[in-house]
C-alpha cells in the first residue's frame, strides 16, 4: 500500500478532454510554483558561496603579500628607488584600469539583465495577444461549424 503525500494531487476518476487539459495546466503551474519557492534559497546559497570565495581570495592575497614582504625584509635586499617608483606607478595604473573595466562590465551586465527582464515582459504581452487571437479564431471556427451543422441537419 502506498502512502499519499499531502502535496500530491489525487488522480481524477473520470477524465474528459477538458479535465485533462485543466489537470496538465494545474500540474505545470504547481511545478513552476515549486521552482519559484526554491529560487530564493538557491540565490542565497550562490550569494553565500560567492562571498566566501571573495573572502578566501582576499585572505590568500593578504597572506601571500605578507609572506613576500617579510622575505624581502629578512633578506635585506637592496632596492632601487626609481624601479620601486616605476613598479608602484604601473601597478596603480593597471589597478585603476581594472577597476574601470569592472565598473563598465558590471553596468553592462546590469543593463543586459534589465533588457532580459523587459524582453520577458514583452514576451508575456505577446503570449496574451496570441492567446486572445487564438481564442477569437476558436470562437469564430466553432460558430461557423455550428452554423454549418445546422444547415446540414436542416437539409434532411
Amino acid at each position: 500500500m502506498s502512502e499519499k503525500r499531502k502535496d500530491e494531487i489525487p488522480t481524477a476518476t473520470k477524465a474528459t478532454p477538458t479535465t485533462v487539459i485543466d489537470t496538465a495546466r494545474d500540474n505545470t503551474l504547481r511545478i513552476i510554483d515549486e521552482v519559484a519557492k526554491a529560487q530564493p534559497q538557491y540565490a542565497q546559497a550562490i550569494t553565500n558561496l560567492q562571498t566566501d570565495f571573495i573572502q578566501t581570495t582576499k585572505n590568500f592575497v593578504q597572506t601571500a603579500f605578507e609572506t613576500q614582504r617579510q622575505l624581502v625584509q629578512n633578506l635585506n635586499v637592496p632596492q632601487n628607488a626609481q624601479i620601486s617608483e616605476l613598479v608602484s606607478r604601473q601597478s596603480n595604473e593597471i589597478t585603476n584600469n581594472a577597476v574601470r573595466a569592472i565598473g563598465t562590465y558590471n553596468q553592462l551586465a546590469v543593463n543586459s539583465i534589465d533588457a532580459a527582464r523587459e524582453n520577458a515582459k514583452i514576451f508575456n504581452r505577446t503570449v496574451d495577444a496570441v492567446t486572445e487571437f487564438n481564442t477569437n479564431i476558436v470562437k469564430a471556427w466553432t460558430s461557423y461549424w455550428a452554423s454549418q451543422q445546422q444547415q446540414f441537419t436542416r437539409a434532411y
